[in-house]
C-alpha cells in the first residue's frame, strides 16, 4: 500500500529534498510536484491524491491559502522554516507539522502519522460490504446495506437507496449473482428485497419503508425460512 502524494513548494531545491524523501520511503508514491499553490490546486482536481506535502511560506497564495481553497483537502504534512507557525498548522486538522531542514527520522515519523491514519479511515471503509457499479457512464460505490430493494426496468435494473435511486444497466439474474445470498432474496420476478430491511409481509406483499412490493406465490416459504435466519 501506497499513499499516492504531491508537494507544494516554491523552491525548487526544497521539492527535490523532499522528493528524493519520499521516492526513497516504501508507503509513498510521488504523482505530482507543484511549485505554487494556483498550480496544485488546478492540479488536484485531476489526481487522485492521498497526501500533500504543502510548504506554509509561498509568495501570493500561501499554503495555509490553499488548505482554506480546498473543499476536501487529503491528508497534509506541512513544511515551514518558522516554528510559529505550529499552533495554527493544527487548526486545520493537519496530520503533521516538519520544520525545516527536514531529518529523516522526522520525515520518517510523519509518513508513519500518516500511514496510520489512512489505514484507520480506509479500515471502516472495508468493513462495509459493498459493490460498484456503473451508472451514467461512472463507477459508482454501493454500501449493500444500504440498498432497500432492486428493481427491474426492462434491459435495467433500479436500485433503491435511501439516499438515492441507481439505474445500471444489468439483468436481475446477472445483478442477483454479486448479492449475498443470505442478504438477499429475488421474491417476485421484478423485485429482490434486502432482507434486513422488511418490515412486514403477508401472502402477496413484502413491505420495505413504506413500500408494498410484490411476493411471489412460489417464493413464500422460502421467504419465512430466510428471514428466520436474519
Amino acid at each position: 500500500m501506497k499513499l499516492k502524494s504531491i508537494i507544494v513548494d516554491d523552491s525548487s531545491m526544497q521539492r527535490m529534498a523532499v522528493a528524493k524523501l519520499v521516492n526513497n520511503h516504501p508507503h509513498l508514491a510521488l504523482v505530482a510536484e507543484y511549485s505554487n499553490a494556483i498550480e496544485a490546486k488546478n492540479g488536484l482536481k485531476n489526481n487522485e491524491v492521498d497526501l500533500i506535502f504543502l510548504d506554509v511560506e509561498m509568495p501570493i497564495i500561501s499554503g495555509f491559502d490553499l488548505l482554506e481553497a480546498l473543499e476536501n483537502p487529503p491528508q497534509v504534512i506541512l513544511i515551514t522554516g518558522k516554528p510559529d507557525y505550529a499552533l495554527r498548522a493544527f487548526d486545520y486538522d493537519v496530520t503533521d507539522y516538519l520544520h525545516k531542514p527536514i531529518t529523516l527520522a522526522r520525515f520518517e515519523a510523519s509518513v508513519k502519522r500518516a500511514v496510520s491514519k489512512y489505514e484507520q479511515i480506509h479500515r471502516v471503509d472495508e468493513d462495509e460490504e459493498h459493490i460498484f457499479v456503473k451508472s451514467n457512464l461512472k463507477k459508482r460505490k454501493v454500501i449493500l446495506n444500504d440498498i432497500k430493494w432492486i428493481e427491474a426496468l426492462g434491459d435495467y435494473i433500479k436500485l433503491v437507496t435511501d439516499e438515492a435511486n441507481i439505474v445500471i444497466l444489468s439483468t436481475m439474474k446477472s445483478f442477483e449473482q454479486q448479492l449475498p445470498a443470505e442478504k438477499f432474496l429475488r421474491i417476485h420476478k421484478s423485485y429482490i428485497v434486502n432482507l434486513e430491511k422488511i418490515e412486514k409481509f403477508n401472502s402477496k406483499n413484502v413491505e420495505v419503508g413504506g413500500r408494498q412490493i410484490p411476493l411471489s406465490r412460489n417464493k413464500k416459504t422460502e421467504l419465512a425460512e430466510a428471514l428466520a435466519n436474519v
